[in-house]
């Protein structure tokens, strides 16, 4: 018995550094991505299922539909040039849309369900004033989508909005039941999202000004064709120094932004000045729209990353990225 004993104390130490099987965290059900983790496909209920399939497939439909659009516009099927623009922007709205509800479903994060009510909602709303202003001759060639995009989005803003409302579990099963680190990660999921929002709204801007015919010099219109790949640089900075805690990272997307917002002012600026030139009221008040909301974007994301930067290395990463059977 005495030369057994030692192997049971051993045993039983090295089983009290294990918790009890009632005590272990539901982290482990989860799946580790590069972009946090998120739930399995089994967890989710019947109905929010059905709903992510549903939307995923509407989306694809929509997005169809406005391809569609864009290739009866390249062969001049009709002649409102505005539209292709609109178009175009709205292929960029559809593709974000899908991402911000798989991520927002999977992660019940309620930051990107909320972004993608939004994204609806401006959708819905530029499809009306884009149906609006267009001739009454020219209006049966958007009618299905118009129709499409109008009832489908009104379905997808409630049932989202239900999503929204119900309890978050996520924050807790990755932050535990320290509050700190449950608001740490709401906090990082909300910059995650401001990054995203923020590439969505400058790939608009630039494409609005330059499809659109406004009164932007050849050098203005080549610099915010460069703007499109600092933007995706930008947020991809942006987004790996979020997720890695990389506070020298941090460092450098901010000071990217620099130039961004610096020329957004500029933008407004200019096209102020030559305002009303070739009969583009519209699609000018837009662009100076759309050069506000990345200003406000930028600003908003700059406080929420320099406030999640005080946080880091406390082991949220950790958490997150690796696994707990190992």
């Amino acid at each position: 018995m005495d030369e057994i004993s030692p192997l049971l104390d051993n045993q039983v130490r090295e089983g009290a550094d294990l918790p009890y099987p009632n005590l272990r965290p539901r982290r482990r059900e989860l799946i580790p991505t590069p972009c946090g983790p998120i739930k399995p496909w089994s967890e989710l209920s019947c109905l929010v299922k059905l709903y992510f399939c549903f939307t995923i497939v509407s989306l694809l439909a929509l997005f169809t539909l406005t391809l569609s659009s864009i290739y009866q516009q390249s062969m001049s099927t009709y002649s409102y040039e505005d539209d292709f623009t609109v178009s175009i922007i709205q292929l960029v709205g559809i593709l974000f849309c899908i991402y911000y509800i798989t991520r927002g479903i999977l992660q019940e994060n309620r930051q990107e369900l909320i972004v993608f009510v939004l994204s609806v909602v401006v959708v819905m709303v530029r499809s009306v004033v884009n149906f609006t202003v267009l001739p009454v001759k020219d209006r049966h060639e958007l009618l299905v989508r118009f129709i499409c995009i109008q009832c489908v989005g009104v379905f997808h803003v409630f049932c989202t909005v239900l999503l929204i409302n119900r309890p978050n579990m996520m924050a807790f099963r990755v932050g535990g039941a320290l509050e700190s680190l449950q608001e740490q990660y709401f906090l990082l999921n909300l910059c995650f999202s401001m990054v995203t929002f923020d590439l969505q709204a400058q790939l608009c801007l630039c494409i609005l000004i330059m499809t659109s015919g406004t009164s932007m010099s050849l050098t203005n219109n080549i610099i915010l064709g460069f703007g499109v790949a600092w933007a995706c640089l930008t947020a991809m900075v942006g987004g790996i120094a979020v997720l890695k805690e990389a506070k020298s990272l941090v460092c450098v997307f901010l000071l990217l932004n620099l130039p961004e917002l610096a020329y957004f002012i500029y933008l407004m600026y200019k096209i102020s000045l030559n305002w009303g030139q070739d009969k583009t009221y519209t699609l000018e008040a837009a662009a100076i729209t759309g050069a506000l909301i990345s200003v406000l974007i930028k600003g908003v994301l700059s406080w929420a990353v320099v406030r999640l930067v005080r946080s880091f290395g406390q082991g949220l990463r950790e958490r997150m990225f690796v696994s707990d059977g190992r």
